[in-house]
């Protein structure tokens, strides 16, 4: 007998690469920025700014460019990751040339354009220059010790607001801790893939009634994490590093194994060497203080409300729709406006709806990392690609929470948003990533669009 149709084999699965979308989805992320830019130089000066055609040209430009580069290199990658990226940044641009209003000699827009200017750059020669993410792995303890480098360089150099967290060279400043999250990333990435299966089956109890625990040389790199984490608290004073340095290898920890004792183990590591810390380091119990009592100085006899008090006034002044851009008054914040407390501009200016608007979307960037990563099969990819959209979660998690005083302040850039150039150009780099990772993801995976 002759074979009939249903003895064919199925069709292999058409994965839609939907490149159109990401282009009109850019289209209209920089038509937004540029409204934006309008809209402030309407409220502020009562006109249109001049240059604002030549500042849409140059976001569009860059835009573009990024775009082609994942066309022609990474034609399967998430269609929302590079917009989001893009109208983040260029809200970032908007929000910073607001607020040199508020401080006329001290421009810093022009400045953060170069910066992202350079990340775009970066961007693309990652997507170009990486074909596949797994060869990574190769440079894992290269990346490790890189890391400790960049993490101990900055204790050399004279502290800047308390904090010893800034390189400073030949008029120049960046923070090395901000490539060295990167770089930990791809090695706890690369140490769990390999080791996942003894974290996650272990034999030995620690008491009678405690949860299981695997052998010291297996536990030995989580205590040294934790171990790390308190060092750069201590020597560096810098709370937000220390966080994210340990949260995020706890959590892919977790998504290694599997097992939610490592939560529970880190989060009690983690407020115990934190409570430690704060009990004798007079910046970071200073922090903690303010965070306790973020009103006092508004008191009889005080000095007058702290930042974090008027981060709170902000706020409140938005209410549900926001002043308008331009109408607002963060600027009484202070010196870190548009560093640290940005997010108090855009919740005063852009209102309750505005501010909700801007976590969704960081939130739907961290999703489609986390997407990436779950339809990958080999481990080092999966670890890869949540360490990365956990370090954008941590982030946003632990200055959305400062600013608004939900837990103590630290001085972390808002990830593509807040003035900095060494923050937008690694998360321009973490985005190529993801990209990366997402189009192995979908393209060799198969799974739809």
């Amino acid at each position: 007998m002759g074979a009939t149709t249903t003895d064919a084999p199925p069709s292999p699965l058409r994965v839609p690469r939907r490149r159109g979308v990401e282009l009109g989805l850019i289209v209209g992320a920089v038509l937004i920025c540029v409204a934006g830019y309008a809209v402030v130089g309407l409220a502020v000066d009562g006109a249109v700014p001049r240059d604002a055609a030549r500042h849409g040209a140059g976001l569009g430009l860059l835009a573009l460019l990024a775009h082609l580069t994942v066309r022609f290199r990474a034609p399967y990658a998430d269609p929302l990751l590079l917009p989001i990226a893009v109208l983040l940044n260029g809200l970032g641009l908007v929000l910073i040339h607001r607020l040199d209003h508020a401080t006329p000699g001290e421009a810093a827009a022009p400045a953060q354009l170069v910066w992202s200017t350079l990340g775009v750059a970066l961007f693309i020669v990652v997507v170009l220059g990486l074909r596949d993410h797994r060869a990574l792995q190769r440079y894992a303890h290269l990346c490790a010790a890189t890391a400790l480098v960049m993490l101990t360089v900055p204790i050399f150099f004279p502290a800047v607001n308390g904090a010893r967290i800034w390189v400073r060279f030949a008029g120049l400043s960046f923070q090395p801790g901000e490539f060295a999250k990167v770089l930990l990333a791809v090695y706890f990435a690369t140490y769990l893939a390999a080791g996942r299966h003894a974290l996650a089956y272990n034999r030995r109890r620690v008491w009678r009634f405690r949860p299981r625990l695997p052998p010291g040389r297996v536990l030995g790199p989580v205590v040294a994490s934790w171990l790390a984490s308190l060092g750069v608290l201590v020597l560096e004073r810098d709370l937000g590093t220390s966080i994210l340095f340990f949260g995020l290898f706890v959590i892919m920890l977790y998504v290694a194994t599997g097992r939610i004792v490592w939560i529970v183990l880190g989060l009690v590591l983690a407020a115990g060497g934190a409570t430690a810390v704060a009990s004798v380091e007079p910046h970071v119990h200073e922090r903690v203080h303010t965070w306790l009592h973020p009103l006092a100085g508004t008191e009889p006899g005080g000095a007058g409300a702290g930042q974090l008090a008027q981060s709170l006034f902000s706020f409140a002044a938005g209410g549900t729709l926001g002043t308008g851009l331009g109408e607002g008054h963060s600027a009484l914040i202070g010196f870190a406006m548009k560093s640290d407390f940005i997010l108090a501009t855009a919740g005063e200016e852009l209102g309750l709806l505005g501010l909700t608007a801007l976590l969704l979307l960081y939130a739907l960037l961290v999703a489609c990392g986390y997407r990436a990563g779950l339809a990958l099969r080999d481990p080092f990819g999966r670890l890869l690609a949540v360490g990365l959209a956990t370090i954008v979660a941590l982030q946003v998690f632990v200055i959305a929470g400062g600013v608004t005083g939900l837990i103590p302040l630290t001085g972390m850039a808002m990830p593509f948003l807040a003035q900095g150039g060494s923050s937008v150009v690694t998360n321009w780099v973490i985005v190529a990533l993801l990209i990366r990772v997402s189009d192995s993801a979908r393209a060799h995976q198969g799974v739809p669009g």
